[in-house]
């Protein structure tokens, strides 16, 4: 089980980005971090795989564990070893190499890639597009493509605990559905633990056990992912809908002054 323990994380050893959060990840459970940008959960996240540090960050309190054992002082590598793999936001991807060869760099931490070609296949179960798509460059695929590859790239190395930041970004709503299936699938039968960061909060909180909401690197709401998709506020600020569960027009969103009750 994942815990974050009342962190803060400062960046050049002057900006405050997040102060003093907590949340678990348990098991088997999928856990979605909300919220707007600059709230914090990409850092959130680095904080937990460890990538803060390349990135002039740190974190200056609290501490993270990992079934006990504290994590936040490992090397990014030493926490990959562990079980821990975040699938960065944006795609990153070897655009130069085929996607066999960008799932093959990602099954490196595991033994070393020693299974890597029967694991491929297990891959091809979740992810059968990719097998199609297996010689082919990867720079030339299309952006539901790569991130269903960087998806496959972090499952070879059998993560014990996968984050994902933002994976729906820049997608068409049906490759969105898409994805998020796909993540369904392994969680249920892989029994493996998933941290999303998500500001599609729709698709996030129908695919999560659990949510937080975080404004200003502070969490300001949770909750079971069912009873955040019906809390008022929720489907306000983050759902666009108005109290009767209509979708609110563009005018209302445009002149919409109440602040949200969790910052007042």
């Amino acid at each position: 089980m994942l815990n974050v323990n009342n962190i803060e994380v400062i960046y050049n050893s002057v900006i405050l980005v997040l102060r003093g959060i907590s949340f678990q990840v348990e098991d088997g459970k999928v856990v979605t971090l909300l919220g707007p940008n600059g709230a914090g959960k990409s850092t959130t996240l680095k904080a937990i795989s460890g990538l803060l540090k390349a990135e002039m960050g740190e974190v200056t309190r609290g501490n993270i564990t990992w079934n006990n054992e504290r994590i936040d002082l490992l090397t990014g590598e030493d926490i990959v070893r562990k079980g821990l793999i975040q699938v960065i936001e944006g795609r990153p991807i070897f655009s130069h190499l085929t996607v066999e060869e960008n799932l093959q760099i990602g099954s490196m931490p595991y033994h070393g890639g020693r299974y890597f070609k029967q694991d491929l296949e297990r891959i091809f179960t979740y992810l059968p597009r990719l097998k199609d798509l297996r010689k082919r460059v990867s720079g030339y695929l299309s952006g539901g493509e790569q991130q269903m590859m960087v998806i496959g790239r972090a499952l070879l190395g059998h993560p014990k605990l996968m984050m994902l930041d933002e994976p729906s970004l820049g997608l068409a709503p049906m490759l969105v559905a898409e994805i998020f299936e796909i993540v369904r699938a392994i969680n249920q039968q892989e029994k493996m633990s998933v941290l999303l960061v998500e500001q599609n909060a729709r698709a996030a909180l129908s695919l999560a056990d659990y949510g937080y909401v975080m404004e200003e690197g502070r969490i300001v709401l949770d909750g079971p992912g069912e009873q955040l998709r019906d809390n008022e506020d929720i489907k306000e600020f983050y759902l666009g809908l108005n109290t009767s569960g209509e979708r609110k027009s563009y005018r209302d969103v445009k002149h919409y002054k109440r602040r949200k009750r969790w910052l007042g």
